[in-house]
């Protein structure tokens, strides 16, 4: 189904649970489904990079760039993507 969040077997690295607070933002962001289109590798790092911030505001910082990312469609981390 589209938008469904999904686990990643074929990764060689740890799969991240997604936490509450950014499948609701990507909800309601509605990027749910921009999300679920990257690669696995992509969707674990974000969800990685975000939850492994010490600080709320860090966390906060990262969310926003991811969600800013999602909607361009042209960045990953910072990188060109496509």
């Amino acid at each position: 189904m589209a938008g469904e969040v999904k686990t990643f077997p074929t990764l060689k690295r740890p799969t991240y649970p997604m936490p509450g607070y950014v499948k609701k933002a990507l909800q309601d962001k509605k990027l749910m489904v921009a999300y679920v289109e990257r690669p696995p590798y992509q969707q674990n790092d974000y969800v990685f990079w975000i939850t492994r911030a010490k600080r709320e505001e860090t966390k906060q910082k990262r969310l926003d760039q991811m969600i800013r990312e999602l909607k361009n469609g042209k960045l990953y981390m910072n990188m060109k993507w496509r």
